[in-house]
């Protein structure tokens, strides 16, 4: 393959640094491919292949990256670093800008205002706050970067007690395999949040007396932190994997329990998950303008993990057979856990889908960016 002409590329770059890129069919095939899937997450990688891949090291890497797509007259997609099940960084034919390597972070006292760069990951980010007696609720999943996990409307920690003067309690039902148990559990989390001890204390008390007899273990009012935390949510997506995900939120009326029932109870492996979030109060206010804008009482996800590639088919087709089940009972789907190839699902309102598309005519009237991966006959 010739390498493509650079004129243009050429004189932005004659009295600076070069960018550092790696072409397809013009450098080493294993170079190249290690650029390629470079922090993907999930190793059931994608028989995609960008032209070429940027790693970017600072904003004018960023400039110079872009001008190259257009005078190549080819899109850009960009990695900021995620789970992202799809792979929504892996284009054909494309510029693919890798930020991984452009690592900023500064907070500002007199406004309150963090500012970071895309690839900065919630374990960073929230360190870095700590240290400042701040705190952000970023992504259950430590490794993963702001740039996405916000872009998807930023479903993490507490996003169901959407206020700070709120007091609240978070629900949380996960179906897995724990450590030391043959069989599949179903795992009822609550955390508790407010600003007077003795009154979350009392609330988490009175639901642990109300919870079922024969449970394999059973704590009240342990104290936690975000590390802690971090470390149960690395255990559970471990990398070196592969993975199948899907979501749904779920009718407020549905009968849960009924619903999901399949789902925690056909686990495909020691390894994958199914979980439940009750997204009271939230789901009963409007939200602030933004894309997200499908919610209910009900979120759901699964997670089909396995190590072999021999098992793809087994677990993608259990993770296909359950949405068939749920989707009977579904309003709509969260993007940041959805495989917008598999199937179809409806993720924004009517009003802020035209805003969306609105705002990306506006800043990219010629579609230099690339959309979501599978909409694109709807961009």
């Amino acid at each position: 393959m010739v390498p493509p002409t650079l004129s243009i590329f050429e004189r932005w770059t004659e009295f600076e640094p070069p960018l550092s890129i790696v072409w397809r069919g013009e450098d080493n095939e294993s170079l190249y491919e290690e650029a390629r899937v470079n922090r993907v997450f999930n190793c059931q990688r994608p028989k995609r292949y960008p032209r070429g891949i940027v790693s970017a090291k600072t904003e004018s890497d960023i400039v110079k990256a872009v001008k190259l797509a257009i005078d190549q007259k080819c899109s850009v997609s960009v990695r900021a670093g995620g789970h992202s099940w799809p792979v929504w960084s892996i284009r054909n034919d494309t510029i693919l800008l890798d930020l991984g390597d452009v690592s900023e972070i500064s907070f500002d006292d007199d406004t309150g205002v963090v500012s970071a760069s895309p690839s900065t990951t919630g374990q960073e980010l929230s360190d870095y706050l700590h240290t400042r007696g701040r705190i952000f609720p970023v992504g259950h999943c430590p490794d993963v970067g702001i740039g996405g996990y916000l872009l998807c409307g930023g479903m993490g920690w507490n996003s169901n007690i959407p206020s700070g003067i709120d007091d609240g309690l978070e629900i949380a039902v996960i179906g897995s395999y724990p450590s030391g148990f043959d069989e599949c559990c179903i795992t009822v989390a609550l955390f508790a949040v407010g600003h007077d001890e003795e009154s979350v204390r009392e609330v988490l008390h009175r639901a642990d007396e109300s919870h079922p007899d024969g449970a394999a273990v059973r704590s009240v009012c342990d104290d936690t932190n975000f590390n802690e935390q971090f470390h149960y949510k690395r255990e559970a997506y471990p990398e070196e994997h592969r993975y199948c995900a899907d979501n749904s939120f779920l009718n407020d009326n549905s009968d849960v329990a009924s619903v999901l029932k399949s789902a925690f109870s056909t686990l495909p492996t020691r390894k994958s998950l199914a979980l439940y979030n009750s997204m009271v109060p939230t789901s009963r206010r409007d939200l602030p303008p933004m894309a997200l804008s499908v919610q209910s009482d009900h979120y759901f996800a699964l997670y089909g993990i396995w190590e072999d590639e021999d098992d793809d088919a087994r677990n993608q087709a259990w993770v296909s057979e359950i949405m068939k089940q749920v989707g009977q009972h579904s309003v709509g789907a969260y993007t940041g856990e959805f495989d917008f190839q598999t199937r179809q699902s409806r993720f924004w309102g009517d009003e802020q889908k035209k805003k969306l598309k609105d705002i990306r005519k506006k800043w990219d009237p010629t579609g230099v960016f690339c959309g979501y991966l599978g909409l694109e006959s709807d961009q």
